[in-house]
């Protein structure tokens, strides 16, 4: 029978790692994702966890001991924020998992919300989404452990929470028995592991069984990712009781004429104004990605396609890029650009260096969109949220 307990982000991502039996954990400190180790920690020094525990001498010697343990058969764990997710950045076609709570960059390396450290790895063949709260953090551990140690798939996984506001913010979760994650969740078993009597090589470049090349392998991986993701969910759904959407979540659409389009914990703020701006006759609802990589083209074509006008909020960076905006719009807009009918469509910065996004800046950004409609374009491709003056 599930538990219900209150936890932070990092503590519900640590049961969801012990319940998932992980084998080895490689961490090296660096707010705000510490406390996922901390709890770790204490789990294997309590004979709560089996597992080897061991302390990285940087965040790219984790990576490298972490990707030696999976190669090697066992179910791997390790993760990071901020500059310590560009300095441990290699990848491997190996199905290990790195929990990510996010930070600015240095500088400011502010403790917030700010996803930019792992949104600049996303071409790198990592699964990535992000959690909107501490229970879809404990959720989102298992079912990519799922997805990418599938035989189809065979891909590194970023679990993705926002710094404090979903890390550090204690949260109503409910904890599954082992006998349901183990139904869920099959143990390990890579092809071709490592092994000293029947040597074979491991790297980024080819696979063992010396195939097509690993950029191909790796494309292809991405393209079978989403049949299992959708597989994965839906056994999610069935097991733990969740309702789950595979990649885009609708909130209060029906009837919509515009909608934030977001990721991560904000979007809990955003439901809050949805509901409040729908009471005030807004047309307005809220559209939420789960899985950055690999995109669900088809899934946001659908669903925005329905709209008059979509506002893109970001919490991201993407210096001189298409539109002067963040890295979320590039993709929103290449996914309706087959679309008969596209919706007006612009990019709102907010969140950036950590900072809140409150509820009227979500107002401000309604305004902006119901003005646009009004106008019949937007004023602009890329706003900047809270220095703006005129919506």
């Amino acid at each position: 029978m599930a538990k219900e307990m209150t936890l932070s982000g990092c503590a519900s991502s640590a049961y969801a790692a012990k319940l998932a039996k992980v084998e080895v954990i490689c961490s090296y400190p660096i707010r705000p994702y510490t406390a996922i180790m901390m709890e770790l920690a204490k789990m294997v020094a309590n004979g709560e966890l089996d597992a080897e525990f061991i302390h990285g001498e940087g965040e790219h010697g984790q990576l490298s001991v972490v990707f030696g343990a999976a190669a090697a058969g066992a179910r791997a764990l390790t993760g990071s924020s901020g500059v310590g997710v560009t300095y441990a950045m290699e990848t491997w076609r190996i199905p290990l998992q790195m929990m990510i709570a996010d930070r600015g960059l240095d500088p400011p390396g502010d403790f917030g919300s700010e996803q930019t450290d792992a949104m600049s790895t996303r071409d790198q063949g990592w699964l990535l989404g992000w959690a909107e709260t501490p229970q879809e953090a404990f959720d989102n551990c298992l079912i990519n452990y799922r997805v990418g140690e599938d035989h189809r798939v065979l891909l590194p996984q970023m679990v993705c929470q926002d710094g404090y506001f979903v890390s550090h913010i204690p949260g109503k979760c409910s904890i599954p028995d082992q006998s349901q994650v183990d139904e869920f969740l099959p143990p390990y078993k890579l092809p071709h592991p490592l092994d000293p009597k029947r040597p074979i090589s491991h790297g980024p470049q080819i696979r063992p069984d010396q195939g097509t090349i690993m950029d191909l392998q790796r494309a292809e991986a991405m393209l079978d990712a989403p049949r299992v993701i959708r597989e994965a969910i839906a056994d999610y759904n069935k097991i733990f009781g969740r309702n789950y959407a595979p990649f885009v979540e609708e909130f209060m659409t029906e009837g919509a004429e515009m909608v934030f389009f977001m990721q991560g914990a904000h979007a809990m703020t955003a439901r809050h104004a949805v509901r409040r701006l729908r009471a005030q006759g807004v047309k307005v609802g809220l559209v939420k990605l789960r899985f950055v990589r690999p995109w669900p083209t088809e899934d946001v074509a659908n669903i925005l396609s329905k709209f008059k006008a979509v506002g893109v909020i970001e919490t991201s960076t993407s210096y001189g890029g298409a539109m002067k905006g963040g890295n979320l719009l590039h993709e929103v807009r290449a996914s309706l650009y087959d679309c008969p009918q596209r919706p007006l469509t612009t990019s709102f910065m907010a969140g950036l260096g950590g900072e809140m996004v409150p509820l009227k800046e979500f107002y401000w950004m309604a305004e902006v969109m119901s003005n646009a409609l009004k106008a019949g374009k937007m004023k602009k491709s890329c706003y900047w949220v809270n220095h703006e003056l005129d919506a």
